[in-house]
């Protein structure tokens, strides 16, 4: 499916909503903040790096970059619609990436995408939905040349990797939220609420392990495989990207364990305290019974009944209900039961 070119010249103005920084880079220096429509002459110049970041651009801007540095259709239609799993895909001499993110919005996990156009002289970055700004990410290239003068691999080693470390702030509250309902599904009857948060955190969980699972393989093919624009000299970084990925993985999937061991323990807990009133209750009821009968049975309206006319035997019988109620309370106190 093709995506529809928009007519454009020198001349024609072009749209400039979408577009957080657009630089030219020789030598890992900023030498010119540059417009759309001149990227592919500042492309073009030996030693230059163009390097632009879109944030939810609309058609006409892509068709733009688009028509600058010749990019694949079909690249262009995922970037514009943004639905897309983690991947790696090569058209001709350029690389498509996509990557999942992911930011703590209102206690829930909320996820974005970022695509990358990255090629010979060019890196393109679109954000959708949740992200940190990668205003960050230039900033720290910026202020150390010599590594930015790599090029344009490391420009996309840069961004990947400060995608990864996003994901552990999202985890490091998410696993202070977990602790705390840890310790109170051990000493509290769980709620209901406390049970559907639990339900949340798992199925948040488990869908930020699916989003960022794929990024293993991209990562893996950066490294190993012989694609264009990555040189031998950054596949080690790419692996490092590859392990940050794993680990993060490797936390999401202790932390789902410790979800499941708290809802288990919540059902032990509660099932624990419903037998423990149980053994109350058949206590009391057993120590009730006890005067209960024999109340019972000396109320019944008979003439002829031992003791009845006996003078000690009122108080023989609340001795006798006295001492079994007591003999019954103190074996239920060994017990445990009461």
């Amino acid at each position: 499916m093709n995506v529809p070119s928009l007519p454009t010249s020198a001349t024609e103005p072009v749209p400039t909503e979408g577009v957080v920084a657009a630089g030219a880079y020789v030598d890992g220096r900023r030498v010119a903040n540059i417009a759309i429509n001149e990227a592919s002459s500042w492309r073009a110049k030996p030693g230059h790096v163009v390097w632009i970041g879109l944030h939810e651009p609309n058609l006409a801007l892509l068709t733009s970059v688009q028509k600058q540095f010749d990019l694949h259709d079909l690249a262009i239609e995922d970037a514009n619609h943004a639905h897309q799993r983690p991947k790696i895909e090569q058209y001709g001499d350029g690389l498509f990436i996509v990557a999942r993110t992911a930011q703590l919005i209102e206690s829930r996990i909320a996820f974005g995408e970022t695509h990358i156009f990255v090629g010979e002289g060019y890196l393109v970055s679109v954000r959708h939905g949740a992200s940190a700004s990668y205003a960050a990410v230039r900033e720290r290239c910026e202020s150390c040349p010599k590594a930015l003068a790599r090029g344009e691999d490391y420009i996309l080693y840069a961004i990947l990797d400060f995608i990864v470390d996003n994901y552990s702030p999202v985890l490091e509250t998410i696993h202070e939220e977990i602790d705390e309902l840890e310790e109170y599904v051990l000493s509290n009857t769980i709620t209901r609420p406390r049970i559907e948060r639990l339900y949340m955190l798992r199925r948040d969980l488990l869908r930020l392990r699916n989003a960022i699972g794929p990024l293993v393989e991209v990562c893996r093919r950066l490294e190993h495989d012989e694609l264009p624009m990555v040189r031998p000299t950054m596949q080690p970084l790419f692996r490092d990207v590859t392990d940050h990925v794993r680990h993060i993985q490797e936390r999401i999937d202790s932390m789902r364990e410790v979800l499941a061991f708290a809802f288990e323990a919540s059902l032990l807990v509660g099932q624990a305290q419903e037998t423990a009133v149980s053994k109350k209750l058949a206590s009391w009821l057993a120590i009730i019974a006890v005067p209960t009968a024999i109340a019972g049975i000396y109320g019944m309206n008979f003439e002829n009944m031992p003791e009845l006319k006996w003078e000690y035997g009122y108080f023989a019988l609340l001795s006798l209900m006295a001492l079994a109620c007591i003999t019954l309370y103190v074996r239920f106190r060994r017990a445990g039961w009461l």
